[in-house]
């Protein structure tokens, strides 16, 4: 059986109905089709047409999107049939106010809440990106300098917790990070500076650790002054505080030589107006004496003593006496050691430096090569000093200088507002600085030295109470007033003013007459002989008096560098034996001053007896012709009655008496004293 052959599929209909085409005609319409498929563009056919949805119910939402209350964007809801009918009929109506609050409650409904992360989990989170951001500045600080930034964004927590971690993570990076030098501002650099690629990217480093330690103090300063009195955790807030001082302190000491070192003192010397002494307190007094100690540069201690004595100024010198002793740290013995004339300067190792038109000396000739080779060495010394930023000797003195005026300006201040609890610290100051004061003021201390000692008495009552009632105002500790202790200390300052500068040789044009002062001395003899504080300072250790009323339980806890008894026998030194002329001392006045001084001797404590008795020898040993008298019966020169209460030395008659206190020392408890009664005996025998 044949098989049928297939049908073919006519393209186009034919010419006619019921009227077969011709084969002709069929290649022809073949043709003419595939000649017009060529123009058809059945993509954008396809793009036109219409898209079908699976929900036909819903329609299109084309309405913008809505910001949230946390500040995220999320996609406003569709508004059904019955509910635009409803806004329509609203709007005719004039509900505004009901179409807004309808709509914030429908997208408040929408818009997802982020869940509340425990404070634990915040902790340690904030633990481990601040791990990673300081060990990426412990490895390579240049390529990281953005994590200054990224830390300090960390702090800006709630969480106090989070605020401390931060702190001290950003000491630790910063005391590793910071430079040997000081980074200079970008508007310091001189413009249109060529620059490769290494200097850029250190620029670059370098003014990212100056903005991000800018901020640093910044909060530090903050943390620091705040007292957060409506905290709701107010330990936590006073341990802020503290952690943020402590920080100040730890990088004043690290690196003093760093940018904003005088905000860092600043925060230090805002903690010290404060009379409320703490841990914090001393923590900052503990730093500003390291750092007055070991500045050899000058400028940060001139920059500290300026705000100290703005500050203490400011107070009306309401201030704990500690504060101003601060000023006895200074390094201001040790530059201005070196005696000078109008000729010559001594220094300390002995050599002389000769001032004047000649002290270049005998010029040494020089070839041309030779001072050619001498100026290349000046050139490169000089550009050695600057890149290790050293400072010269002319520099560091008048920087020394000029805080030695501020501590000058200071003292004289207090001096003549008479602050009562201030004055042994100012008298000691003056004592330890007598030498480096000018001449021309000897004359005006001098009288306000008589003045203290006069008045000691009557201002320590009225100075005492007005102290306390000051003191009851701010809660602080009264102050005890020692009046012995600052008469003392006024014949000290008053004799290291002749001995520091050589005045004793033009004290007849100065007008200087220190007779009031050994006078005043001589009387206070026997009254120091029974004092129970005479060796004791500031920082032996007493029960206070249980009858005592409770103003003076407490006694002020002053920070005095030496004893009365240290004062005493230094006062005596140079009244007996004046460095400038030994050999001028009356025997009348010496006489007087051993007659007593055994007498003393009986009363005091066994080392103040050993320091009196060592005395004595030195003046046995120098003026024992003078005194030798005293120790022996048959020769006495003088007539009448001795007075040992006399106000006046002359009138005492000394020679009138005899030394009969050695054979009571001789059998005295203590074998060193009667060991220094021996001594001094048989040097009076042997001179």
């Amino acid at each position: 059986m044949a098989s049928r052959p297939p049908k073919r599929r006519k393209l186009t209909p034919p010419g006619s109905v019921g009227e077969a085409s011709p084969e002709p005609d069929s290649r022809k319409l073949q043709k003419a089709f595939f000649k017009n498929a060529v123009s058809w563009d059945l993509e954008q056919d396809y793009e036109k047409r219409a898209r079908k949805s699976k929900k036909k119910d819903k329609k299109q939402n084309d309405r913008l999107p809505v910001k949230s209350l946390d500040g995220r964007l999320a996609q406003a809801p569709s508004i059904p049939d019955d509910a635009a009918s409803v806004e329509s009929d609203a709007d005719w109506l004039g509900s505004d106010v009901e179409e807004g609050e309808t709509l914030a409650e429908e997208a408040s409904e929408h818009v997802r809440e982020e869940p509340q992360v425990p404070p634990r989990e915040q902790i340690r989170r904030a633990q481990e990106e601040l791990a990673k951001y300081a060990s990426q500045l412990n490895e390579d600080p240049e390529e990281s300098a953005g994590a200054f930034k990224a830390i300090a964004v960390i702090g800006q927590s709630r969480l106090l917790a989070v605020q401390k971690l931060c702190l001290v993570t950003q000491l630790a990076v910063y005391k590793d990070v910071i430079p040997g030098y000081r980074i200079r501002p970008a508007s310091e650099a001189p413009p249109g500076e060529k620059l490769s690629k290494e200097v850029r990217r250190l620029r670059t480093f370098e003014q990212a650790l100056v903005s991000g330690y800018q901020g640093y103090v910044k909060e530090l300063s903050q943390y620091a002054a705040s007292k957060h009195p409506s905290s709701p955790q107010p330990t936590a807030a006073k341990d802020l505080s503290t952690i943020a001082i402590n920080c100040a302190c730890a990088l004043l000491t690290a690196v003093p030589h760093f940018n904003f070192r005088n905000e860092l003192i600043r925060i230090l010397v805002r903690k010290l107006s404060s009379r409320n002494v703490d841990e914090s307190f001393l923590k900052c007094r503990q730093t500003l004496e390291t750092l007055f100690r070991e500045d050899e540069e000058g400028r940060p201690s001139l920059e500290a003593v300026s705000l100290l004595s703005k500050m203490m100024k400011a107070r009306d010198y309401r201030v704990d006496e500690s504060v101003l002793n601060l000023f006895l740290h200074l390094r201001l013995l040790s530059e201005f050691s070196g005696k000078a004339s109008q000729d010559n300067v001594e220094r300390p190792n002995g050599t002389k430096a000769t001032i004047g038109p000649n002290h270049k000396g005998k010029k040494r000739f020089l070839t041309k090569r030779e001072r050619k080779s001498l100026r290349e060495q000046k050139a490169l010394e000089k550009d050695m000093a600057q890149a290790d930023a050293l400072v010269s000797h002319e520099e560091r003195e008048r920087l020394q200088s000029d805080t030695l005026k501020l501590v000058f300006a200071t003292y004289f201040r207090i001096l003549k507002l008479r602050s009562p609890h201030l004055m042994g610290a100012v008298l000691e100051g003056l004592a330890k600085y007598a030498h480096l004061i000018n001449q021309d003021f000897f004359g005006d201390l001098l009288e306000a030295l008589k003045d203290l000692i006069r008045h000691s008495d009557g201002d320590t009552e009225d100075g005492a109470a007005a102290a306390a009632g000051e003191d009851e105002e701010e809660d602080t500790i009264p102050v005890v007033r020692n009046p012995n202790r600052e008469a003392l200390l006024c014949t000290v300052t008053a004799f290291a003013l002749l001995a520091g500068q050589d005045a004793h040789n033009s004290r007849a044009d100065l007008h200087l007459d220190l007779s009031f002062f050994t006078t005043h001395l001589y009387r206070s003899l026997l009254p120091l002989s029974v004092n129970p504080d005479i060796e004791l300072n500031a920082k032996s250790l007493r029960l206070p008096d249980p009858d005592a009323p409770n103003t003076e339980r407490t006694k002020n806890n002053r920070i005095n560098l030496e004893t009365m008894t240290v004062l005493l026998i230094r006062c005596l030194s140079a009244v007996l034996l004046p460095p400038w002329n030994i050999r001028s001392v009356p025997p009348l006045l010496l006489a007087a001053f051993a007659k007593q001084l055994m007498s003393t001797s009986l009363q005091v404590p066994e080392k103040s007896c050993q320091a009196i008795l060592a005395l004595l020898d030195d003046v046995a040993r120098t003026h024992g012709r003078k005194i030798r008298a005293l120790w022996n019966t048959e020769e006495r020169r003088g007539d009448g009655v001795f007075n040992p209460l006399s106000d006046d030395i002359e009138s005492s008659n000394p020679f009138a008496t005899t030394v009969w206190e050695g054979e009571l020392l001789r059998k005295h408890y203590c074998p060193k004293v009667r060991e220094g009664i021996k001594l001094l005996e048989k040097t009076l025998a042997s001179s």
